[in-house]
């Protein structure tokens, strides 16, 4: 299926991949929403829809708690195509800094609000330093590696047509009990389409049996690597410590970072990033029209 051309829209579709995962591959900031994987396989949670802008820049559509919003991975349009935007979508969102930053003032001069979107900032981490947890900022980390090396025997393989049925136990015991499924559906589709999808990762065997994995995909022209699920279930403690680290030391040396998404304002799950000591971020942005403001001319 193609990408229509704006102001039409369509699904996300599996036949737009050929198209458009190598121009998102392309962006050099790495924003983790914005690969094709991330968007087909939560396309039914935002409603994604796309269309292309006459100078083939994409615009994504997408619909979250009853509010229409719209991506912008490519940069802004010219100013009559964001006026006709916002009269179908209440506000922009992951906006790239870059972006934000270089349209800033022409935004506000006429009449729109640019803000830092800290819940959906990406954390970016050096692939070096969750291989080797260096120094006394990552003292607890490693004693929680050890603990797991000493209590458990563990095996690790890549995920392949062999044993991904038991990638998929994984995720369907971790989502037992739970009350919000969270990303559940979206993981196992993830695995369902992985070959299609071109994401890899590693499954990890704890005494004989599947406990945890890892998936995602290279990102920013390849030089980092975005772990879009991450899974484990079992009561073995440092588990999550234990695969955070082996899935870094296996990743090639050209992957310098990685993207391991947004806390989405989740205090615990902040807290749990932040541990980790992120070297930096992923800043996005959110446009609104500014109703302190003069409303942008028609």
């Amino acid at each position: 299926m193609q990408i229509p051309g704006y102001p039409e829209f369509a699904p996300v579709d599996l036949e737009m991949r050929d198209e458009l995962h190598p121009r998102l591959s392309s962006i050099k900031f790495g924003i983790s929403e914005f690969t094709f994987a991330n968007l087909f396989l939560f396309r039914k949670t935002y409603n994604y829809r796309l269309s292309r802008f006459d100078d083939g820049g994409i615009v994504i559509s997408g619909t979250k708690d009853g509010e229409n919003f719209a991506m912008l991975p490519f940069g802004l349009p010219d100013d009559e195509t964001l006026i006709s935007l916002f009269s179908e979508h209440m506000y922009l969102k992951n906006l790239a800094e870059p972006y934000a930053v270089a349209g800033q003032i022409d935004l506000e001069r006429k009449g729109f609000c640019v803000i830092e979107d800290r819940d959906n900032f990406d954390y970016l981490y050096l692939t070096k330093d969750l291989a080797h947890l260096p120094g006394k900022k990552y003292h607890k980390k490693r004693n929680l590696v050890k603990q797991f090396l000493n209590n458990y025997e563990y095996s690790e393989v890549r995920i392949d047509p062999e044993n991904i049925q038991d990638a998929f136990s994984v995720a369907r015991q971790w989502a037992e009990g739970k009350d919000d499924p969270g990303d559940t559906e979206a993981a196992i589709e993830a695995l369902e389409l992985k070959e299609v999808l071109d994401l890899c990762g590693y499954l990890y065997y704890v005494d004989g049996v599947p406990a945890a994995y890892v998936l995602g995909e290279p990102i920013a022209r390849g030089k980092g690597f975005v772990v879009h699920f991450e899974k484990a279930v079992g009561n073995y403690k440092g588990i999550y410590q234990f695969i955070n680290k082996a899935f870094a030391s296996i990743l090639p040396n050209s992957i310098s970072f990685i993207n391991r998404e947004q806390d989405l304002g989740d205090p615990g799950l902040r807290q749990a990033k932040m541990t980790y000591r992120p070297t930096g971020f992923v800043k996005k942005f959110r446009v609104y029209i500014d109703p302190s403001c003069p409303c942008p001319q028609e």
